[in-house]
Protein backbone atom coordinates (compact mmCIF):
# COMPACT_ATOMS: atom_id res chain seq x y z
CA UNK A 1 0.00 0.00 0.00
CA UNK A 2 2.88 2.30 1.40
CA UNK A 3 4.15 2.25 -2.55
CA UNK A 4 1.62 3.27 -4.22
CA UNK A 5 0.72 6.98 -5.32
CA UNK A 6 -0.60 9.03 -2.31
CA UNK A 7 -1.14 12.18 -4.40
CA UNK A 8 -4.95 13.66 -3.23
CA UNK A 9 -6.49 16.68 -5.10
CA UNK A 10 -9.01 18.77 -5.83
CA UNK A 11 -10.63 16.19 -8.07
CA UNK A 12 -10.94 13.58 -5.12
CA UNK A 13 -12.57 16.37 -2.82
CA UNK A 14 -15.45 16.83 -5.56
CA UNK A 15 -15.56 13.30 -6.36
CA UNK A 16 -15.82 12.49 -2.62
CA UNK A 17 -18.38 14.96 -1.89
CA UNK A 18 -20.70 13.99 -4.51
CA UNK A 19 -20.15 9.98 -3.23
CA UNK A 20 -21.72 11.24 -0.03
CA UNK A 21 -24.44 13.58 -1.42
CA UNK A 22 -25.38 10.67 -3.22
CA UNK A 23 -25.90 8.11 -0.43
CA UNK A 24 -27.53 11.07 1.74
CA UNK A 25 -30.37 11.23 -0.77
CA UNK A 26 -31.59 7.90 0.40
CA UNK A 27 -31.85 9.22 3.59
CA UNK A 28 -34.85 9.70 5.65
CA UNK A 29 -35.36 13.45 6.44
CA UNK A 30 -36.92 13.16 9.44
CA UNK A 31 -34.44 11.43 11.02
CA UNK A 32 -31.36 13.94 10.93
CA UNK A 33 -32.00 14.50 14.75
CA UNK A 34 -30.62 11.26 15.88
CA UNK A 35 -27.36 10.75 16.64
CA UNK A 36 -24.51 10.74 14.73
CA UNK A 37 -22.60 7.63 15.03
CA UNK A 38 -20.37 7.55 17.93
CA UNK A 39 -20.69 11.66 18.20
CA UNK A 40 -22.71 14.03 20.49
CA UNK A 41 -24.26 15.37 17.43
CA UNK A 42 -26.92 15.13 15.50
CA UNK A 43 -27.29 13.93 12.29
CA UNK A 44 -27.98 17.38 11.00
CA UNK A 45 -25.05 19.06 12.74
CA UNK A 46 -22.59 16.75 11.48
CA UNK A 47 -23.53 17.47 8.61
CA UNK A 48 -23.44 20.89 8.96
CA UNK A 49 -20.23 20.26 10.35
CA UNK A 50 -18.72 19.09 7.39
CA UNK A 51 -19.88 21.41 4.81
CA UNK A 52 -18.69 24.07 7.37
CA UNK A 53 -14.83 22.38 7.41
CA UNK A 54 -14.91 22.42 3.62
CA UNK A 55 -15.90 26.43 3.67
CA UNK A 56 -13.24 27.36 6.20
CA UNK A 57 -10.51 25.24 4.71
CA UNK A 58 -11.39 27.34 0.76
CA UNK A 59 -11.19 30.48 2.91
CA UNK A 60 -7.79 30.10 4.13
CA UNK A 61 -6.64 29.48 0.44
CA UNK A 62 -8.31 32.36 -0.87
CA UNK A 63 -5.62 34.70 0.59
CA UNK A 64 -2.72 35.40 -1.07
CA UNK A 65 -0.98 34.60 2.21
CA UNK A 66 -2.94 32.37 4.18
CA UNK A 67 -2.46 32.27 8.08
CA UNK A 68 0.14 30.35 9.49
CA UNK A 69 -0.58 30.67 13.12
CA UNK A 70 -4.47 30.64 13.73
CA UNK A 71 -7.81 30.12 11.67
CA UNK A 72 -9.32 33.20 10.00
CA UNK A 73 -11.30 35.48 12.27
CA UNK A 74 -14.79 34.31 11.51
CA UNK A 75 -17.57 34.46 14.30
CA UNK A 76 -18.28 31.50 15.02
CA UNK A 77 -21.82 30.67 17.23
CA UNK A 78 -23.67 27.14 17.96
CA UNK A 79 -27.43 26.25 18.12
CA UNK A 80 -27.10 24.81 21.71
CA UNK A 81 -24.81 23.31 24.46
CA UNK A 82 -22.53 20.85 22.95
CA UNK A 83 -23.28 21.46 19.31
CA UNK A 84 -20.41 22.64 16.66
CA UNK A 85 -19.36 26.03 16.37
CA UNK A 86 -19.87 27.27 12.74
CA UNK A 87 -19.38 29.34 10.45
CA UNK A 88 -22.04 27.83 8.18
CA UNK A 89 -25.76 26.98 8.92
CA UNK A 90 -28.34 25.98 6.86
CA UNK A 91 -32.08 26.96 6.90
CA UNK A 92 -33.71 24.55 8.59
CA UNK A 93 -37.19 25.24 6.29
CA UNK A 94 -34.71 24.16 3.41
CA UNK A 95 -34.71 20.33 4.93
CA UNK A 96 -32.27 17.53 3.80
CA UNK A 97 -31.87 18.78 -0.07
CA UNK A 98 -30.69 22.63 1.94
CA UNK A 99 -27.84 20.42 3.85
CA UNK A 100 -27.20 18.03 0.74
CA UNK A 101 -26.49 21.51 -1.52
CA UNK A 102 -24.76 23.66 1.02
CA UNK A 103 -22.40 20.42 1.34
CA UNK A 104 -21.79 20.47 -2.20
CA UNK A 105 -21.48 24.00 -2.64
CA UNK A 106 -18.78 24.30 -0.16
CA UNK A 107 -17.17 21.22 -1.25
CA UNK A 108 -17.16 22.74 -4.89
CA UNK A 109 -15.71 25.99 -3.69
CA UNK A 110 -12.66 23.79 -1.56
CA UNK A 111 -11.75 22.36 -5.20
CA UNK A 112 -11.53 25.40 -7.14
CA UNK A 113 -9.61 27.08 -4.63
CA UNK A 114 -7.55 24.57 -4.28
CA UNK A 115 -6.86 23.87 -7.71
CA UNK A 116 -5.71 27.61 -8.27
CA UNK A 117 -3.59 27.90 -5.16
CA UNK A 118 0.52 27.65 -5.43
CA UNK A 119 1.67 24.18 -4.52
CA UNK A 120 4.06 25.68 -1.82
CA UNK A 121 0.99 27.72 -0.08
CA UNK A 122 0.99 26.49 3.37
CA UNK A 123 -2.04 27.47 5.56
CA UNK A 124 -3.00 26.75 9.27
CA UNK A 125 -4.29 23.88 10.83
CA UNK A 126 -4.43 22.31 14.08
CA UNK A 127 -2.47 19.77 13.44
CA UNK A 128 -0.06 21.64 11.90
CA UNK A 129 0.49 23.91 8.73
CA UNK A 130 -0.46 22.11 5.68
CA UNK A 131 -0.27 22.99 1.96
CA UNK A 132 -3.03 22.37 -0.80
CA UNK A 133 -2.48 18.85 -1.07
CA UNK A 134 -2.60 18.23 2.31
CA UNK A 135 -5.55 20.11 3.08
CA UNK A 136 -7.30 18.11 -0.20
CA UNK A 137 -6.09 15.09 2.00
CA UNK A 138 -8.37 16.56 5.13
CA UNK A 139 -11.24 17.39 3.29
CA UNK A 140 -11.28 13.83 1.80
CA UNK A 141 -10.95 12.28 5.17
CA UNK A 142 -13.10 14.53 7.06
CA UNK A 143 -15.85 14.24 4.26
CA UNK A 144 -15.32 10.11 4.34
CA UNK A 145 -15.33 9.29 8.07
CA UNK A 146 -18.12 11.99 9.06
CA UNK A 147 -20.06 10.54 6.28
CA UNK A 148 -20.13 7.71 8.16
CA UNK A 149 -20.95 8.76 11.47
CA UNK A 150 -24.44 10.22 9.62
CA UNK A 151 -25.01 7.46 7.72
CA UNK A 152 -24.77 5.60 11.01
CA UNK A 153 -27.33 7.80 12.27
CA UNK A 154 -29.68 7.19 9.75
CA UNK A 155 -29.31 3.32 8.60
CA UNK A 156 -27.15 3.75 5.66
CA UNK A 157 -24.85 1.89 4.04
CA UNK A 158 -21.42 3.58 2.96
CA UNK A 159 -18.71 2.10 1.30
CA UNK A 160 -15.76 4.43 0.07
CA UNK A 161 -13.58 3.49 -2.29
CA UNK A 162 -10.35 1.57 -1.14
CA UNK A 163 -7.64 3.12 -2.97
CA UNK A 164 -8.93 6.73 -1.65
CA UNK A 165 -8.62 5.31 1.77
CA UNK A 166 -5.42 4.54 0.79
CA UNK A 167 -4.14 7.63 -0.34
CA UNK A 168 -5.37 9.14 2.48
CA UNK A 169 -4.18 7.41 4.77
CA UNK A 170 -0.95 7.44 3.31
CA UNK A 171 -0.21 11.29 3.26
CA UNK A 172 -1.56 11.81 6.72
CA UNK A 173 -2.00 9.15 9.04
CA UNK A 174 2.31 7.63 8.25
CA UNK A 175 1.83 6.41 11.57
CA UNK A 176 -0.30 3.48 10.99
CA UNK A 177 0.46 0.17 9.55
CA UNK A 178 -2.55 -0.55 6.60
CA UNK A 179 -4.46 -3.54 7.35
CA UNK A 180 -5.86 -5.46 4.10
CA UNK A 181 -9.06 -3.31 3.92
CA UNK A 182 -8.04 0.76 3.99
CA UNK A 183 -11.37 1.74 5.23
CA UNK A 184 -11.44 0.10 7.99
CA UNK A 185 -8.13 1.26 9.02
CA UNK A 186 -9.01 4.31 8.23
CA UNK A 187 -11.67 3.86 10.51
CA UNK A 188 -9.86 2.79 13.33
CA UNK A 189 -7.40 5.45 12.50
CA UNK A 190 -10.07 8.11 13.69
CA UNK A 191 -11.51 6.48 16.34
CA UNK A 192 -14.55 5.01 15.12
CA UNK A 193 -13.94 1.10 15.86
CA UNK A 194 -11.61 -1.42 16.90
CA UNK A 195 -9.48 -4.09 14.54
CA UNK A 196 -8.51 -7.43 15.83
CA UNK A 197 -5.52 -6.71 17.95
CA UNK A 198 -6.41 -2.70 17.73
CA UNK A 199 -8.53 -1.60 20.55
CA UNK A 200 -10.71 1.31 19.68
CA UNK A 201 -8.95 4.71 20.16
CA UNK A 202 -9.62 7.28 22.38
CA UNK A 203 -7.29 10.49 20.79
CA UNK A 204 -5.69 10.18 17.41
CA UNK A 205 -5.03 12.86 15.26
CA UNK A 206 -3.27 13.11 11.97
CA UNK A 207 0.31 14.73 10.49
CA UNK A 208 -0.67 17.29 7.65
CA UNK A 209 2.58 19.20 8.05
CA UNK A 210 4.97 17.82 4.85
CA UNK A 211 7.63 15.54 6.74
CA UNK A 212 6.46 15.89 9.80
CA UNK A 213 7.16 12.84 11.69
CA UNK A 214 4.80 11.20 14.48
CA UNK A 215 6.58 10.78 18.25
CA UNK A 216 5.26 7.00 17.91
CA UNK A 217 3.41 4.66 15.86
CA UNK A 218 0.20 3.27 16.55
CA UNK A 219 -0.75 -0.52 15.07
Amino acid sequence: MHGAPTAVDAEDVRRVVRLAVDVLRHADPDGLEAKAGTLEWTCRETLEHLADDLFTYAARFGLAKPPVSGVLPFRTSSDRSGGPANVIFVERSSGLEGLLTVLEACGGLLASVLRTAPSDTVAYHVFGPSDPEGFAAMAVVETLVHTHDITQGLGLEWSPPQELCARVLTKLFPHVVIASDAWETLLWATGRTALPGRPRLTEWRWYGTQGEVAAGRAG
